[in-house]
């Protein structure tokens, strides 16, 4: 008898152990039974916000960096202020400049009349960032699932986790570190500055007071960005292949055109040039280091097992 109650206890152990294992662990079949319709949903919808205006793909990719980087990948930057907290949206590195928030609500809207209260908001920017770099020709990945969203925002936090277009190397370097990446991955995710673009207000700096920049790439950007006004004015991030996903970025730093100063921070002299060179000349390499780099950005501090909650709506909490 007590070697029976002993066996039934050691069991009721483990398996506690196991459920409490599980709830820490995201999943790429976290929806097959849920919503198994999930991910080609949220597919439908980026696809058609991409075929729209291909600039939504860089815009929901860094949506995507912009929330992982404040408290993790938890669905943040889209709550709107209320009267407890003031939500990250107008954070310095995110005001009149993150977009895409009308593509998540789309798809939360979609995904709520075929699932409704299954699929998290901090999942939805997830798979639709995987999905815009696809769209533009990138590689792909297979994205762990089983965020949960919060209920809470940090304006301080967003103020200070962001990496600045301003940072040095040894900055960005740390920024990165601090969330668990790698220079590694640092470098590699740099390389979605291969799409998208940037405002006059935050390059400016680079292309009048920087040394190391090409003059002739420099004069063609100040014809867009002059000394004084203009700050809203965008520049293509990469000139060459602005929306497609490919290696330019780094043949751009090789060439000393860099848009932002902490793009070309990667190729300056320093440690992380090598590492430039070897993307520039493959973009195999790249991609495939990409697509690492990004599910290990997505794995930083999610909400797991009883955290958090499902959002029904990804601007405010339930």
């Amino acid at each position: 008898m007590k070697t029976t109650s002993l066996f039934a206890c050691i069991t009721a152990l483990l398996i506690i152990l196991c459920f409490r294992g599980s709830n820490g662990q995201l999943s790429s079949t976290f929806y097959a039974t849920s919503c198994p319709s999930a991910l080609s949903t949220v597919k439908a919808a980026v696809t058609a916000a991409v075929a729209k205006e291909k600039r939504m793909a860089a815009s929901l990719l860094r949506l995507h960096f912009h929330d992982c980087f404040v408290n993790g990948c938890d669905g943040s930057i889209l709550l709107n202020d209320t009267s407890t907290f003031t939500g990250e949206k107008t954070a310095g590195p995110n005001a009149n400049s993150v977009r895409g928030y009308e593509v998540i609500d789309t798809i939360k809207s979609r995904l709520e009349a075929v699932c409704s209260g299954v699929v998290s908001c901090a999942d939805i920017v997830t798979i639709a960032a995987r999905d815009s770099v696809v769209l533009l020709g990138g590689p792909t990945w297979t994205v762990p699932l089983g965020r949960r969203d919060s209920t809470t925002a940090s304006l301080s936090t967003a103020n200070s986790n962001l990496p600045s277009p301003s940072s040095d190397l040894s900055t960005l370097i740390s920024a990165f570190q601090a969330q668990g990446l790698s220079t590694k991955d640092m470098i590699a995710l740099s390389g979605a500055h291969t799409i998208g673009q940037a405002r006059c207000t935050v390059f400016r700096s680079r292309i009048f007071n920087d040394t190391n920049i090409d003059s002739a790439f420099a004069t063609s950007v100040k014809a867009n960005c002059p000394s004084n006004g203009g700050d809203a004015n965008l520049s293509p991030l990469d000139l060459v292949t602005p929306t497609v996903f490919d290696n330019n970025y780094y043949k751009n730093l090789r060439s000393k055109k860099g848009l932002l100063h902490s793009d070309q921070a990667l190729f300056n002299g320093g440690s992380t040039d090598a590492m430039v060179t070897t993307y520039s000349t493959n973009p195999t390499t790249f991609f495939s280091d990409f697509a690492t780099a990004m599910v290990n950005m997505g794995n930083i501090s999610p909400l797991t097992g009883t955290s958090g909650e499902v959002r029904t709506d990804c601007r405010k909490t339930n």
